[in-house]
Parts: C-alpha cells; sequence; structure tokens
C-alpha cells in the first residue's frame, strides 16, 4: 500500500495518467469552512480500474472535479493526461469521459436524440457517429430502446444511456462517480461488465467511486478517502490481510438475529458485527480475548466460524479508528409507540390481495398478494421498473389501486386512506424534505403536519434531535447536510408522529457502509419492539436483515420467503452457497425480466 499522502516511485510518468501533488480544496458552506481535501497526493495508473471509496463528505466529488478541470485547487497541483488542469481545462475536458452522480440526460429526448446531443456537444464528426453508436447500444443493450424517451427508462437503463453518452467520442480516462447508486444488482453487473470491456479492448483507464464495497473488491486498486484525506491506496487485498484471523461468521439457533447482533456489537473488542442471513458477521480487535467459544458465554449454543476477510471489513475497521461508531444515545427510546405495539402476534397489519395498477394500457403492478406481520421487517425488491415503488405509494395511500383490496393498520385503503396515513411513516426514495428550512424547521413542519402541537410538539422536536445527533446542526439548511445526515433527518421526520408502520423507499441508496450500519442499527431495534417496517433496496445485503423478502419483476411476485428459504431455493451445484445478490440475479434471468 502505497502511504498516505506520498506518491509511489515505481510509477513512471507514462504510467500515470492522473496525479495529485499536495493539493488542497476547501469551500464555504453555511457560514463555515469545509476541508474538502488536505493535502492529497496521488497517482492513478494508466489501463487500470481504481476505486474510489470512503464515506460521505470524504471528498470523492471533490477529487473528480478538480481531476476533469471543473474546480480549480487552492494549492498543489492536478496533472491530468499531461495537462495542467489550471492551465489547460478546456484540453483536459476535450480528453476526458466524466459522469457525474446526477447525468445530465434529457428526459423529453429520445435515446437516439440525446446520442445525438452529446455528440453535437463533443464534436463527433457525423460520418464516425454511426459505427460509434452501434457499438455502444451493442455494449450496453439499448438497440431495442433508441426510440424510447429517456424520461421512460428505468433507473438501470438511465445510467446505461448515460454512460454511452459519456462515451460517444471514446475518451483516454473515464471518471465515473458512483455510478450504480439507485440501480439493482442485474444492470450494476451490466455495467461493470461495460466498463472493463472498455478496459480490455478499448485500453481506457477508470477512475470509479462507489459505495458499494463488493464492488471495490473488482477494482484493480483502491483509494480509501476520509475527511479530505487518503488513508490508503493499493490492490483490495492489502485492506483485506490485516484483518485476517479477526474476521468470524456467529450463529445462535433459537436466537433473534438482530438480538445477537446487539449483543455482539455492544462486546468492547468487536469492531463490527453485520447480519447476514440467520448468522451475524464479526470483526473483532488484535487483541480480542482468546478462544472465541468463549467470548459470549450467556448467549445459548452459539457458534463461531472463522472466515476470510473482505475489503468492507478492512474499510469499516480503518473508519471505526477515525470516527467513534455511530448510535443512538443512552437513555433515549426511539419511540413511544414501540412500547405500545408489542411483538409476538400473528395479527397483519398490511395484507395485499390482488392488487393491480394500470396506468393507460400498462400494468405496472399485476395481482400482487402478500401480508406483513406487526413487527416484522418485510423487504420488496426487484430489477429497476418491478412496480415495488408503484406498490408502496399503493401502501402509503399515495395512488389508488386500479383492482384488489390493500389493508394497513386494519383499514382498507380505498375507503379511508387518510386514517390510514396518519398511522404510518414514509421516507421516500429520494430526499424530499424542504431542502431551504433548517434540520429545526423541517422537524417542526412535518410534526404540524402529523397534527402535533403543544408540549408533545416540544418533546418530539427534542426527542428528533437528540435520538438522531442532529442537534449540532438544528439551524443548518438541510441541502447542505451530508447524505447520511439527511437520511437521519428524513428518518426522524417519518418518525414523529409515532407510527405503528414504516415505509423505507430505497432509504440507505448511495449513503457509505458506516451510515447503513447505523441506518439498520436503528430500523432493528425499531422491529425488535413492535414496529413494523417495510422496505425497498437494491443492496442485497440489507435484504438480508429483512424477515421475510418478496422478489418482483415485471409487476409480478416471483418468490417470497425468508433470506435463507430464497438463497437455499437457488442452490446449485456451480453456485452451492449462494449469496443473495446470486440468487436475485438467477430469479430475475430465470423470468426472462427485459432490460428495462
Amino acid at each position: 500500500m502505497v502511504p498516505p499522502g506520498n506518491l509511489d516511485p515505481s510509477v513512471s510518468e507514462a504510467e500515470a495518467v492522473l496525479e495529485f501533488r499536495a493539493v488542497s480544496r476547501r469551500f464555504i458552506a453555511g457560514g463555515r469552512t469545509v476541508q474538502a481535501l488536505d493535502n492529497v497526493s496521488l497517482l492513478v495508473r494508466r489501463g487500470r480500474v481504481t476505486g474510489l471509496i470512503g464515506p460521505d463528505g470524504a471528498g470523492k466529488t471533490t477529487l473528480m472535479r478538480l481531476a476533469v478541470g471543473l474546480l480549480l485547487p487552492d494549492q498543489g497541483r492536478v496533472t491530468t493526461l499531461g495537462f495542467d488542469t489550471v492551465r489547460d481545462s478546456l484540453a483536459v475536458q476535450a480528453t476526458v469521459g466524466y459522469m457525474p452522480q446526477r447525468f445530465g440526460l434529457y428526459e423529453d429526448l429520445s435515446v437516439q436524440e440525446n446520442l445525438d446531443l452529446y455528440a453535437d456537444l463533443q464534436g463527433v464528426p457525423p460520418e464516425a457517429r454511426a459505427g460509434r453508436y452501434a457499438e455502444l447500444m451493442r455494449m450496453t443493450g439499448l438497440a431495442r430502446f433508441t426510440g424510447r424517451l429517456a424520461g421512460r427508462l428505468s433507473g438501470g437503463m438511465k445510467q446505461k444511456l448515460g454512460l454511452a453518452c459519456t462515451l460517444v467520442r471514446p475518451p483516454r480516462l473515464l471518471l465515473l462517480d458512483e455510478p450504480t447508486v439507485g440501480v439493482d444488482p442485474v444492470s450494476r453487473r451490466e455495467l461493470w461488465q461495460i466498463v472493463y470491456r472498455l478496459v480490455q479492448q478499448e485500453g481506457m483507464t477508470v477512475l470509479l467511486s462507489t459505495a458499494y464495497l463488493d464492488e471495490a473488491e473488482r477494482c484493480d486498486e483502491v483509494i480509501l478517502m476520509h475527511e479530505g484525506e487518503v488513508l490508503g491506496h493499493g490492490p483490495p487485498q492489502i485492506f483485506r490481510e490485516p484483518l485476517r484471523g479477526r474476521t468470524y461468521m456467529v450463529n445462535a439457533p433459537g436466537t433473534s438475529k438482530r438480538a445477537m447482533q446487539a449483543r455482539l456489537a455492544a462486546a468492547s473488542f468487536v469492531i463490527d458485527a453485520l447480519i447476514q442471513g440467520d448468522r451475524v458477521r464479526l470483526v473483532v480487535e488484535a487483541e480480542a480475548p482468546p478462544e472465541p467459544a468463549r467470548w459470549f458465554p450467556e448467549i445459548e449454543g452459539l457458534e463461531v466460524q472463522p472466515v476470510p476477510p473482505r475489503l468492507e471489513d478492512g474499510f469499516v475497521a480503518a473508519l471505526r479508528e477515525k470516527r467513534p461508531q455511530g448510535g443512538a444515545r443512552s437513555g433515549t427510546s426511539p419511540t413511544s409507540a414501540i412500547m405500545r405495539t408489542g411483538r409476538g402476534t400473528a395479527e397483519f397489519v398490511i395484507e395485499v390481495k390482488g392488487v393491480k395498477r394500470r396506468f393507460g394500457n400498462f400494468f405496472a403492478v399485476k395481482g400482487v398478494t402478500f401480508q406483513v406481520a406487526r413487527g416484522e421487517v418485510f423487504g420488496l425488491l426487484g430489477a429497476n421498473g418491478a412496480g415495488k415503488s408503484t406498490t408502496f405509494r399503493m401502501l402509503c395511500g399515495l395512488l389508488p389501486a386500479s383492482e384488489g383490496n390493500l389493508r394497513v393498520a386494519g383499514i382498507d385503503l380505498r375507503h379511508a386512506a387518510s386514517a390510514a396515513r396518519r398511522r404510518i411513516g414514509y421516507m421516500s426514495q429520494r430526499f424530499s424534505l424542504y431542502g431551504h428550512l433548517s434540520v429545526r424547521e423541517n422537524l417542526h413542519f412535518f410534526s404540524r403536519a402529523y397534527g402535533l402541537s403543544g408540549k408533545q410538539q416540544r418533546e418530539r422536536l427534542d426527542w428528533a434531535l437528540g435520538q438522531f445527533e442532529l442537534d449540532q446542526m438544528a439551524d443548518a439548511p438541510s441541502m447542505d447536510l451530508p447524505l447520511g445526515h439527511k437520511q437521519r433527518l428524513a428518518m426522524a421526520c417519518a418518525l414523529m408522529h409515532e407510527p405503528e408502520i414504516l415505509f423505507l423507499d430505497e432509504p440507505t441508496s448511495g449513503v457509505d457502509p458506516l451510515a447503513r450500519r447505523e441506518f439498520w442499527r436503528r430500523i432493528n431495534s425499531l422491529a425488535e419492539q413492535g414496529v413494523t417496517i417495510m422496505v425497498t433496496t437494491h443492496f442485497m445485503e440489507e435484504a438480508e436483515y429483512c424477515d421475510r423478502l418478496a422478489i418482483m419483476a415485471d409487476g409480478e411476485i416471483l418468490a417470497i420467503g425468508s433470506p435463507e428459504e430464497i438463497k437455499r431455493l437457488q442452490r446449485t451445484t456451480q453456485c452451492p452457497d449462494p449469496t443473495m445478490e446470486d440468487a436475485f440475479i438467477a430469479l430475475i434471468e430465470g423470468k426472462g425480466q427485459p432490460p428495462n
């Protein structure tokens, strides 16, 4: 691993396509100075895929914008493909491909019209376009959809079209800022196949930031950033090796996996405890007590099995040293409604029977049926465009069903949707709070919208600011918050009225692994005490937290059951121990789901 702040002397100038030398960049936000990059030095090698990882606010996007000359450094020097980005920013932008997090597709234009527009912007001569278009459409699988409006594409197809537009003129260096956020595992896999085809067949160099650490494992090299500094740089294995002999799978038959995780995570020598199916993945300190079987004698039947470390284990361990473990403050209850709801009953609080939703002649949901019990964590998974968000919106009373019956908290949504909405909390797929309002003002607004006032409202405001550790930024505009804090605020707003049922639509899309862990610790606490949780996610390891899952494709349910049951059904001689992602892809591809 290259030590932080140093350049690798073994890399020649001919090999280096991107070089940062002692680069710093700061911003003024909300009246305070933010040090986005602090004395960063690094090299990106030619012909490789380099992954850029780090928590929210680490400086990844700033680094990419500096690399392409869209920002200028306060100090230091950035050289891209031999060009100084200060003196030659136009030359850099003419030779580098850059796909930002929110790529600017024109949704009222067709796929073909978007390609033509970007070819015009990039100065691609007309005679060179037909061949390039054909190659890009073949590569992305969009050849059948060139006449479709971009706004009618699924999330995965939009990402692939954005990449195609970036590649209309083949760049020598391609910068991708979290290209797979919000897309399903099938589309993620297809995007990675495209990336490696570009490297192997076109000799491109790729620098790619990602919130998914399993993706970073596929990179030739990884750069780990935190608070504007480089903590490490090298092949993925150098982050894993220090944890060899310190990673385990833990199981205790008959014990709730959420209760077991909470108990394991509380131990002083535990760095990380992550639910995986019916087991918990454990990362421990180097000086953990010997004899793992005796670590937790109070947990009956505890089984501890060593497993190889992963890049994500190294990521979490490195960042735990830099910032304290997040968590709810002691002495606070997530919500008093939890204590009222109780657990252990077979009462169904969400009932979906033969539900369909039609838009014109198109059925987004086709006769879906399932039930969710009180206190259950129920996951709704599927490829982009499978009908998950439409189902969610119907359950929240935001969209009427075309056919079938929906009951939430015992209330028929066809006749009393507003009454049901008072008993549920909803956190949407995209940050939907008021960006120009402060944290406190958003909490105040939503508490009033839910009918809170007086002493009760003040108590809930104090609870939200304290429980979600937002009091230090209570007066900051919510648009200026890091993504992880935006998620905290959105969840706090959804819980202000102490709902019985919580709907979470891709709540952790794009947030880093530590923020995801913090979020799910809160969800698990709610579920353990009786709140019913229904969640959609594209992150398959999150699906392991659910008690049961329904996997959708093309508006229908393909499979329903516990994570272990769904994985077991997909075992083959070629894949005897499938991951949740393996099982998901097998189900979707078995359905013959078209890439839309």
